[in-house]
């Protein structure tokens, strides 16, 4: 039996950030199931004439054509092949299919870790069909990310140029290259939607943050494939799409941002695995006019509804909220601790708290400056290393 899985879709954005959204890693996330996708027109890779080549609104013009042949060649279709146990005690053969793309002369490609999650071979092909064996490298559940290995001459490869994703802007002209439904190749242009979006991870502890969403049609196969810029730069890696009644692309995607993969893809080279700071709260962020329904003593930073047991914000005391109280039908835990300050870093969001915890290592201290009641205080915490699931 043969079982494509390769691009996850999230679920509704749960009202609660999860405490492993605190937890560290340099983007903190996860995928939630898989989505089965129905048919949706993607623009294919021929060349169109030149008389109708269509032109980013760029002052150096790039058609959308020679930015993908000059990133074509780096992108690469994945099939990884695993063993999955059936209902009767046996095994079945399960593959992924997925894309990924060259980031180095040395042999690395980027792709995303539920591609290649349960393979016990992975294999890929590239624009001149040539196919060869790859090695995992490392994987990393918390930001969807894995790196994997191809023994091929260096002239051979062709990396693609990594970009900046912080300098990523809503409307931004994007393209998306890799393999949807099993058509090779193929390639998607659209815009950016939105930015600093969070998406579950498939671990389902973290939460992965500064997320890119695009319009550019995406579908199982796309995964680990790149979001490229109108300069033809990698911005970030397709990883999820929107849920939908109908199973099928909706025009919301989402990309792992390229600063993120950047930063695991060198550690999982370097070290084969990343280790994520972990806090272990539930918090949501506030505004001034819910501080002033709830009399709080500052117009921003966190409210506590979770504190997990056995970890290090446990152990240092914190205090969730005691009553849930709704307001224009959103619930807000009231009565626990405010956190406003976070190593002197003002909280105005759960990613500011993420974005500290992720410089952290497992085993250092965070120091919070937060209300309880009218008192303020200041508490230092000892993190600890994020589980593999949800605690």
């Amino acid at each position: 039996m043969t079982v494509r899985r390769t691009l996850r879709s999230p679920g509704r954005a749960a009202v609660l950030v999860a405490a492993a959204v605190l937890g560290g890693g340099v983007a903190l996330g996860g995928a939630a199931a898989f989505g089965k996708l129905g048919e949706t027109k993607v623009v294919e890779a021929s060349q169109p004439a030149a008389a109708e080549a269509v032109a980013f609104q760029k002052a150096r013009g790039r058609t959308i054509n020679e930015i993908y042949r000059a990133a074509a060649p780096g992108v690469v279709h994945i099939t990884a092949t695993g063993q999955t146990s059936d209902l009767f005690g046996g095994t079945q053969e399960q593959q992924a299919v997925g894309s990924g793309f060259v980031i180095d002369k040395a042999g690395h490609i980027v792709t995303n870790y539920h591609v290649v999650e349960e393979a016990s071979s992975v294999e890929v092909s590239f624009s001149n069909n040539e196919s060869m064996k790859a090695k995992v490298i490392g994987k990393d559940p918390a930001t969807d990310i894995a790196v994997l290995k191809v023994k091929a001459p260096s002239r051979a490869l062709k990396p693609l140029t990594l970009g900046d994703s912080s300098a990523v802007r809503v409307g931004d002209q994007v393209i998306a290259i890799g393999n949807p439904l099993g058509y090779d190749r193929s390639v998607t242009s659209g815009i950016v939607s939105a930015v600093q979006r969070s998406i579950t991870a498939p671990n389902q502890v973290s939460t992965i943050g500064h997320v890119i969403q695009t319009d550019a049609a995406l579908n199982h196969g796309n995964s680990g494939g790149p979001l490229l810029n109108a300069d033809g730069e990698a911005i970030g890696v397709n990883a999820q799409i929107a849920p939908s009644s109908s199973n099928a692309n909706i025009g919301i995607g989402f990309a792992i941002p390229i600063d993120t993969v950047k930063q695991i893809t060198s550690a999982l080279i370097d070290h084969g695995k990343v280790e994520h700071a972990f806090l272990g709260i539930e918090a949501k962020a506030i505004d001034p006019q819910i501080a002033q329904i709830f009399h709080l003593p500052s117009d921003h930073g966190l409210m506590l509804a979770r504190v997990i047991k056995a970890t290090g914000a446990a152990e240092a005391g914190l205090k969730a909220g005691t009553t849930e109280v709704v307001v224009e039908g959103e619930s807000w835990p009231a009565g626990g601790d405010l956190i406003v300050k976070a190593d002197g870093r003002t909280m105005k969001s759960v990613d500011n708290l993420r974005d500290v915890i992720a410089d952290r290592k497992p085993g250092s201290s965070l120091k919070l400056e937060l209300y309880r009641g009218a008192k303020e205080m200041t508490v230092t915490v000892k993190l600890g290393r994020q589980p593999a699931g949800p605690p």
